[in-house]
């Protein structure tokens, strides 16, 4: 059996909470992951590994964090830049 965690996503795009369980496969753990949906989107993992984002809406997505992209990549881009452009000047 495979271990999962599947993180609940607040209104704010950040984690909530999240439950560990174990599955056969993934299809399995979807269907679970899938009984935490209560108008928030749910982040399904499975070790370093990123299963799907159940959306509150019904909709699914393969990438990580996309319910949670307007404020985490923004954030992310910035520092990144700022540490690129600091990393040029030496």
């Amino acid at each position: 059996m495979n271990e999962y965690r599947a993180y609940i996503v607040g209104q704010d795009g950040h984690f909530t909470g999240y439950r560990a369980f174990r599955c056969h496969d993934d299809e399995q753990a979807i269907a679970w992951a899938g009984q935490l949906l209560d108008g928030q989107d749910v982040e399904l993992w499975s070790g370093e590994r990123f299963v799907v984002l159940l959306q509150a809406d019904g909709g699914t997505s393969r990438l990580p964090g996309a319910g949670r992209a307007a404020t985490g990549s923004q954030s992310g881009s910035g520092a990144g830049g700022a540490a690129q452009s600091g990393d040029s000047t030496r």
